[in-house]
């Protein structure tokens, strides 16, 4: 079974960026699966920040990211990345490294459609 290890999250002030990991236990999952981010408040739902597809890697982004944050992969590593800059106290929350099939849908934000989850690392945004 796969297995997605985060790293990278912590405490910043508004401003501030951070870099996050995510190490795959299985080579190739990144150049077969879309793969993305999500994050999650305390008391809210689940929610996309940013995917990367397979193939060429084009990406996409949550209204709210982007222009701050940028998704990447490095598949020789089996890892992916997601650099936050000018961080601010509402991306606080538990982050999510996710893999799943591509069906072609374009739907990538919905948290259904990963069947690969990481234990998420904890990013803090403080004013």
């Amino acid at each position: 079974q796969v297995q997605l290890v985060e790293s990278g999250g912590g405490s910043v002030q508004a401003g501030g960026s951070l870099t996050l990991s995510c190490v795959a236990s299985r080579t190739n999952i990144y150049s077969a699966y879309r793969s993305g981010w999500f994050r999650q408040a305390p008391g809210k739902e689940r929610e996309g920040v940013a995917a990367i597809y397979p193939g060429r890697g084009s990406t996409v982004y949550a209204d709210s990211v982007r222009g701050r944050f940028t998704i990447s992969r490095d598949n020789a590593k089996n890892t992916l990345y997601l650099q936050m800059n000018d961080l601010k106290p509402a991306d606080t929350g538990m982050y999510y490294c996710v893999a799943g099939v591509d069906y072609g849908d374009g739907i990538w934000h919905l948290p259904h459609k990963y069947h690969i989850w990481g234990q998420g690392t904890q990013v803090t945004v403080s004013s």
